[in-house]
C-alpha cells in the first residue's frame, strides 16, 4: 500500500492574482496498489479506481476519463508506457470541495503525476514533476502550491506553441470535453525541462486561515471569462505595489493587520467577479481589522466563491459575519479553519 495525499491550496491571495498560493490543511489522499511483477498489456488499462467524498455522485471512474489517473496516463506514456502495472487500484478519499476555489483540480493533477511517478517507477523528483504538472495546468499558483507546499510565489516560463498542440495532453480546466489527452498511440512530447520557477516565502506563526465556503460553484472557465483582456497602468500599479508588500507582511511576526489588510486589496480579478457571487463586495469591503479584531485580510479564494479570511484570533467571530452576510443573499456556507500545508504533497509507503 502507499498513500498519496495532496492538499489544497488558495491562489491569488488578493494581488497576486496567477502568482501566488498557498497549501493548506484539506488532503486529497490516494491509497494504490499494484504489481509489476509481470509485464503490462496495452489494453485495458489496468486500473480499478474507486473514489469516496466530494464529487463522488459524478466525478468519473473509467481511468480514460477521471483527471487525476488521466494525467497519470499522460505521464507514464511519455516514458512509453500505455498503461498501468497489472492490479492498480487507487481508492480516492477526496475532502476537498470541487469548483470552489481550493485548488480541486490542481491536487488532482499534483496526484496523478506522482501516481504515475510511483506506478511507472519513474524516479522523477519534484521539480521535473512540476513540468508535467505544467503542461495540464497553465496556471501555475495552485499546482506549485500543492505540490511543494507552504506559500510560494510562481511563474511560467513562456513556451513555443508547438509545445502545447499535441493532442496527447489532457488539459485541467477543460475536462472532460474537449480535454485532449487522447490515447492517439504515439508517445506524448516529453515537457521542457524548468517551465516553472517559484519562491518560498516565509509564513507567521500566527496566522491561520478561515476559508468560507459557499454551496455552489464556480469553473474556472466561467470566472476567467469575466476578466477584461487589458488592464489600466494604474490598477496594474495598484496591484504590484501591494504584491511587494504582502509577502513580507505576512512573513513578520507579530503580523501587522493595517498594513496587510491594505496590501491585500486587488483591482485586477476580484472587481469582475462580484457578478458571479453575490455579496462579494460588501463582504470584502465591510469586514476588517477594525470591525473584527484578529482580522489581517480578506479576499476571495482562487476563482472563488469561496472566501479565504486570514486571522490569528476571533475565528469564529470572523466566520460567523461573513456567514450572516452570504445568508442574506440566500447562500449558504460550510466554513473550516486551515493552516499552512508547509510540507506540500507526500508519498508514505506503508
Amino acid at each position: 500500500m502507499i498513500t498519496i495525499k495532496v492538499p489544497c491550496s488558495s491562489a491569488n491571495i488578493g494581488p497576486g492574482f496567477d502568482v501566488l498560493g498557498i497549501s493548506l490543511s484539506i488532503w486529497l489522499e490516494l491509497q494504490v496498489t499494484y504489481d509489476r511483477s509481470v509485464a503490462a498489456s496495452t489494453y485495458p488499462l489496468n486500473c480499478k479506481l474507486s473514489y469516496e467524498g466530494e464529487g463522488a455522485d459524478h466525478v468519473p471512474l473509467d481511468a480514460d476519463h477521471n483527471l487525476i489517473t488521466r494525467t497519470a496516463l499522460y505521464v507514464l506514456r511519455c516514458h512509453g508506457q500505455r498503461a498501468f502495472p497489472l492490479e492498480t487500484r487507487v481508492h480516492v478519499i477526496n475532502p476537498i470541495p470541487l469548483g470552489r476555489g481550493l485548488g480541486s483540480s490542481g491536487a488532482a493533477v499534483v496526484a496523478g503525476v506522482l501516481l504515475a511517478n510511483i506506478t511507472g517507477e519513474l524516479g522523477l523528483d519534484k521539480d521535473r514533476l512540476m513540468d508535467y504538472c505544467l503542461m495540464i495546468e497553465r496556471h501555475p499558483d495552485n499546482v506549485m502550491a500543492a505540490m511543494m507546499g507552504g506559500f510560494v510565489g510562481s511563474y511560467l516560463r513562456e513556451l513555443d506553441p508547438v509545445d502545447m498542440e499535441r493532442k496527447e495532453i489532457p488539459l485541467a480546466e477543460v475536462l472532460p470535453e474537449p480535454a485532449g489527452g487522447e490515447d492517439t498511440g504515439l508517445e506524448p512530447p516529453e515537457p521542457p525541462v524548468g517551465i516553472g520557477h517559484y519562491i518560498k516565502f516565509g509564513w507567521a506563526k500566527e496566522v491561520k486561515a478561515i476559508a468560507i465556503i459557499p454551496q455552489f460553484e464556480v469553473s474556472t472557465a466561467v470566472s476567467r471569462s469575466v476578466l477584461p483582456k487589458m488592464y489600466s497602468a494604474k490598477d496594474m500599479i495598484f496591484n504590484l505595489q501591494r504584491l511587494a508588500v504582502l509577502t513580507t507582511a505576512l512573513t513578520r511576526s507579530p503580523p501587522d493587520a493595517e498594513l496587510i489588510y491594505q496590501a491585500m486589496q486587488d483591482k485586477v480579478h476580484q472587481p469582475y467577479r462580484k457578478t458571479l457571487i453575490p455579496g462579494l463586495p460588501e463582504i470584502l469591503a465591510s469586514v476588517t481589522p477594525k470591525s473584527h479584531p484578529g482580522l489581517l485580510g480578506i479576499c476571495l479564494s482562487g476563482a472563488g466563491p469561496t472566501i479565504l479570511a486570514l486571522a490569528t484570533d476571533n475565528f469564529e467571530g470572523i466566520a460567523n459575519e461573513i456567514l450572516a452576510r452570504f445568508k442574506v443573499e440566500n447562500i449558504t456556507c460550510d466554513w473550516k479553519l486551515l493552516e499552512p500545508a508547509h510540507e506540500g504533497a507526500q508519498v508514505i509507503h506503508s
